[in-house]
């Protein structure tokens, strides 16, 4: 394992754009495959001095939720680790027959629409998006594309946030108090895609918090108030443990791989296009070549690292 002892804070991209001393700039740090491709990014967060007050009340206002919350069982202790979390947005998969939004009580869908609309909330989420569309231009237009799409063809569908502030389909608040996950990706969301992960609390994070991610054997320094995006249905991650006495939430977006599949069907499931074109030979082959080529096309629509922002 290499560890990155990351600083967990962001630099204008202007420094970028006109190529002013990027190699001494710590932060962000993007992480790059041998093919030049933008995989992840340790966006860290921004230059501004209210942004860590801000973090810092959303830390708040999740301990706050917490005690209000009467979570489920599958909210608690799940396969990623000791702590509780609840999912809020737009979801498509287990068992669904279409897209809908995900089922919470009706006092837990009042709290999450209340702290959606505080600024602490839609501050991180937007400031996620903006890493999002600057590092992966192209995938985020494509989950924008797709999120207007879906809710344009049902309205009844809730976004968590306006567009300007999150492509993310839905978003998962994890209360903790000590979140730290086991190692695991996330299947269900779009291979190529990226999750935004912001981590929150009161804790040391040159001792524990740190996300690792297995595969590329990276231990990262993730100070609270900072925000990482990464590939998280193909990269397996976890955390590093806390202090007993401390405490870590985090907040992550992301879109499940349903979504993109009944909007690029036409709105249909997979299985109805399929019945569709059961005597149409051309297009099974068509859709048989989509498929396979899907993926190459996906991560080749990754920023090469070194292009123009």
């Amino acid at each position: 394992m290499s560890v990155i002892p990351w600083d967990g804070r962001y630099i204008s991209l202007f420094l970028i754009i006109f190529n002013l001393s990027y190699s001494l700039i710590r932060s962000p740090r993007p992480l790059v495959d041998k093919e030049k491709r933008v995989v992840a990014v340790l966006g860290g967060r921004p230059n501004d001095s209210r942004y860590l007050d801000l973090t810092q009340d959303a830390a708040n206002e999740i301990e706050s939720a917490r005690a209000q919350l009467r979570f489920r069982s599958d909210q608690q202790n799940g396969r990623r680790g000791a702590f509780s979390s609840v999912s809020a947005g737009i979801s498509f998969g287990g068992g669904q027959q279409v897209p809908g939004n995900l089922a919470l009580p009706t006092a837990t869908t009042v709290l999450f629409q209340r702290l959606f609309a505080l600024e602490c909330f839609f501050r991180i989420a937007g400031f996620a998006n903006g890493l999002f569309r600057a590092w992966n231009p192209a995938v985020h237009a494509y989950y924008v594309s797709m999120l207007d799409a879906l809710t344009n063809d049902n309205p009844a569908l809730r976004r968590n946030f306006e567009q300007r502030f999150s492509a993310f389909a839905a978003a998962t608040i994890n209360f903790g108090p000590s979140t730290i996950t086991l190692p695991h990706i996330d299947a269900l969301n779009l291979a190529w895609g990226w999750c935004a992960i912001t981590a929150l609390g009161l804790f040391d994070p040159d001792l524990g918090g740190h996300l690792v991610l297995w595969d590329l054997r990276l231990i990262i320094r993730f100070p609270p108030g900072s925000t990482i995006l990464i590939p998280s249905a193909i990269l397996r991650h976890s955390n590093i443990g806390i202090g007993p006495n401390e405490r870590r939430y985090s907040f992550t977006q992301y879109s499940a791989a349903g979504l993109f599949r009944w909007v690029d069907n036409g709105f249909r499931t997979d299985r109805t296009v399929g019945e569709e074109i059961r005597e149409d030979h051309e297009a099974q082959a068509e859709r048989a070549q989509a498929r396979r080529t899907r993926w190459t096309v996906g991560i080749n629509s990754f920023r090469r690292w070194g292009s123009p922002f």
